[in-house]
Formats: structure tokens, sequence, C-alpha cells
């Protein structure tokens, strides 16, 4: 049952003490409070938790996403630090508007300032599918009244008008003498603190992400069988446990194994692999590519030309698969960008050239079908 007790400042306080559960809310009018308590009671019968509906409160969009937020809190899923980026980023623009006004020609505006803004297709496709997100979890959870349709025909009228999308698959992929450029650029930098040419090539010869790099502990080093455990590896449909095993291996240029020996010694064994800053990481790459006027290039690319270089090393996409990460082989297609000329490497007899086809013509064939092809 619930109790209602009226303060000093007028306003009630409403106590719900079912099954065990204990909910208080203050209101400045009882009849509100009385609503509430008979909703926070229907809630504890079905399901047992105690806490309250959020729908009476419910103004904005940016109500919506702290209902959001709170309930994946609750279940023990947070946002990790991009989807909550995103989150943040989408209270500070659409926060402060009602849901009344939550339509398509609203969502379209928005959309609109995002792309003047800069964002692409893709930056987009992702606000969008976030915002359909928040508000069909509004719906399908708490039952209140928004319309995910509105989100999905602002979607498509975004998409009609080019600026929601795909992110454009890229193909850049550095040559030998700018990786050779860059790391005679930090290792000849004495100003430079972390081993950066070490890491440039330990990025190629184990596909890793930068965050991949930095994160594992020597505890996570089979030094006999020359494995690496990643811990919780990213991958879009498991968050935590997706441990893996990764094997060091000399098949892109550079020699993964040479280099965590490399690595053993610097740090004695003791703490972090590479004990660094991934985000400093990044930071030193992009420093080191304007200097030495290295256009358009990444330290993500370098995961990149990693899974081309397996690849043209011969290596199937089950193998390649074992060593990138990747679950799903389409996406690993995506990330190949594959030198035609590199297949010629994989063939186990070396082929003639036009002279020498010419001449075993003339050996075999003596009746002139050599003087055919002139």
């Amino acid at each position: 049952m619930a109790s209602f007790t009226q303060l000093r400042s007028g306003n009630w306080r409403v106590q719900v003490r079912r099954k065990n559960r204990y909910v208080a809310e203050t209101f400045r009018r009882r009849k509100d409070g009385e609503e509430w308590a008979l909703d926070i009671e229907r809630n504890i019968d079905r399901s047992g938790s105690p806490k309250p509906r959020a729908t009476l409160r419910v103004r904005t969009f940016g109500d919506l996403i702290d209902i959001h937020i709170d309930d994946m809190k609750e279940v023990g899923r947070p946002p990790r630090r991009s989807k909550a980026a995103v989150l943040e980023a989408l209270k500070e623009s659409l926060g402060t508007v009602k849901l009344t006004h939550l339509n398509r020609e609203r969502l379209i505006e928005f959309g609109r300032k995002r792309a003047k803004q800069g964002a692409g297709p893709a930056t987009l496709a992702i606000d969008f599918a976030f915002i359909r997100t928040v508000v069909t979890h509004a719906t399908a959870v708490h039952g209140i009244e928004v319309s995910a349709e509105e989100v999905r025909l602002a979607r498509f009228a975004m998409k009609h008008l080019g600026l929601v999308g795909k992110s454009d698959e890229r193909d850049r992929r550095p040559t030998q003498d700018e990786f050779d450029e860059l790391i005679e650029y930090f290792e000849s930098n004495r100003r430079q603190i972390i081993p950066m040419g070490r890491i440039v090539r330990y990025a190629v010869a184990t596909t890793m992400r930068q965050e991949e790099i930095c994160r594992p502990d020597w505890s996570d080093v089979d030094m006999k069988n020359r494995i690496l455990v990643i811990r919780d590896r990213k991958d879009p449909r498991v968050k935590d446990g997706n441990d893996q095993k990764v094997p060091l291996l000399n098949l892109t240029g550079y020699d993964a194994w040479e280099i965590m020996l490399q690595q053993r010694i610097v740090t004695r064994g003791k703490g972090r692999v590479f004990p660094y800053n991934h985000r400093s990481v990044s930071a030193a790459f992009t420093r080191a590519c304007d200097e030495l006027k290295i256009e358009d290039l990444h330290f993500h690319d370098l995961r990149h030309e990693g899974t081309s270089r397996l690849f043209e090393a011969g290596l199937p996409i089950e193998k390649v698969a074992l060593v990138t990460g990747h679950k799903d082989w389409r996406t690993l297609r995506r990330y190949t960008k594959l030198k035609p000329e590199e297949l010629h490497k994989l063939q186990t007899t070396p082929q003639p050239t036009l002279e020498e086809f010419v001449q075993s013509l003339t050996r075999n064939e003596p009746h002139g079908a050599a003087r055919q092809l002139d």
C-alpha cells in the first residue's frame, strides 16, 4: 500500500512498500502521486522491479536517452565509449526537442544541419540508427507514445538526398617507401619516447588495432607457443568475454615474434607489453605523417595493410580471420586490398616471358606456328 505525507513545502511525499520493495517520490499534487503510486504497484506486480516507470516525467528526446541509458545500466550493459559519445552528442543536438515535435521534418532538419557541419553519410547513418534505437526502446519497454515510423521516413529522405549511406571503402595502402620513411623518422627522433617504429612494424605484422596493441599484459603472452591473447576483442555482436588467441607470425615483411622479444627486453617482462596510451600512439603517428607530408594515411590503415599482406602471402580467408579477429568473412573482404601483381608470386611454377614462350613454340612447332604470332 502507498502512504502519503504532506511536507511543509506543500508537496506530497509518496512511499510505496510492496513485496519487500520500497520506492519513494515527491509530487506537487497528491493526484499525481496517486497515479504514480498505482503505476509503481502494477509495475512491481508484473516484473518485481521497484523501478518506477519514467513515462510521467518524459517530455523531451533527452529524457528518452536518459531512460535508455538507465535501463541498459540496470541489465549490466552500459553504453561503451563510442555509443556513449554518440548518445551524448544526440542529447546535445536534440535533447530539448519535445516528443510531440520529434517528427520527420524536425529530424530532416537535424540531419541537414549535421551534414553542413561536416558529418558524412556514414556518421549520419549511425546517428539515425541510435535515434531509432532510443525511440523503439521507449515504445517497447515503457509504452511511451513516440513514433519510430517518423524516424524511418526521415532516414529514407536523408538517404534519398545522399546525406545518409555507407562509408566509402578505403583503398589507401601505404607504400614500402612510406613505411621506411616513417620508421626512419621515428627511430632517429630522440625526443620520441614511444617506440613508434617498433609499433608500426608490429601493427602491420599482427593487424591489431592501436587499443589491442597497448592493452595486453605479459601474462597474456604464451612464450612457448608464440601466442598472444587479446581480452575482450572488439566484436559488434559480443561486447564482453570475446577473448581471442592470436598467433605472432612473420608473413607480412615484419616479424611479430621478434618485435615481441624486443619488447620483452625493454619492459623486462613486467606490466603491459606496450605500456603506452593508445591515443598518444595515434597522435604521434598523425604528427609524423604531417611532418613527412604523407597524405591521407591513418594508423588504422596499418591493420588493412597487414590483412592484405597476409592474403598476398597465400593464407586462405579462414586463417587470415584467425589473425584479424573478423567473425564475418564478408567484412574481412572489405578490408582486403590486394595488389594484382602480388598474385603471380603465389604460383608454384615460374611463368615464361614472351620471348621464352615464342622460343618454345619454335622448338615444338616446326611447321610455322611461331610465325603466325608475328
